[in-house]
């Protein structure tokens, strides 16, 4: 009769054994389904860090080791466009661009940007003097894209893939 009783009790603990290993491994693959996920999500955003895309096209430009940067070494004092306080207003910048040493049109337009400089300067200068000083502080970076469109139309190519400011001061 006891060896009976010992036998039920055992194999009753056997049965809730089972029940609590059901219940765990369905709580734990719920937890490992949201960590896989999470994941995942973190894996898609370091890829998207490790090779930047422009409008979800191509990467943003080449490597480090691929550009060189050529920086215009004078600061440029530049009258903005009258707000509606009426007053004289001026930005103060340095600009700088990139260029793409992979890029086909490298080897005959590189020396060109050094003996084109005052022209980039004009392009600078015709672009930034559209923006009042409100809108320049606000609108930088659309400068900037404003400057590389025009400054790849004066040179008819995109190996000049960014234009950058170093320094962007508004009075």
């Amino acid at each position: 009769m006891k060896r009976n009783l010992i036998l039920v009790i055992i194999l009753a603990l056997v049965l809730v054994d089972i029940v609590l290993t059901g219940i765990m491994m369905m709580s734990t693959m719920s937890a490992n389904k949201r960590t896989t996920a999470l994941i995942d999500d973190i894996a898609t955003v370091l890829d998207l860090e490790m090779s930047p895309k422009v409008d979800g096209a191509q990467p943003a430009g080449p490597s480090l080791l691929d550009t060189e940067t050529y920086n215009i070494e004078d600061e440029m004092v530049i009258a903005l466009a009258h707000g509606e306080d009426g007053t004289d207003h001026y930005a103060m910048v340095s600009v700088s661009l990139s260029i793409d040493k992979t890029n086909e049109d490298y080897a005959t337009m590189q020396p060109l940007v050094s003996a084109s400089e005052s022209k980039i300067k004009s392009v600078i200068i015709d672009v930034i003097s559209a923006y009042t000083k409100d809108q320049a502080t606000a609108q930088t970076k659309e400068i900037q894209r404003e400057i590389l469109t025009k400054v790849q139309e004066l040179f008819g190519s995109d190996f000049i893939y960014e234009v950058y400011f170093r320094d962007f001061k508004c009075q």
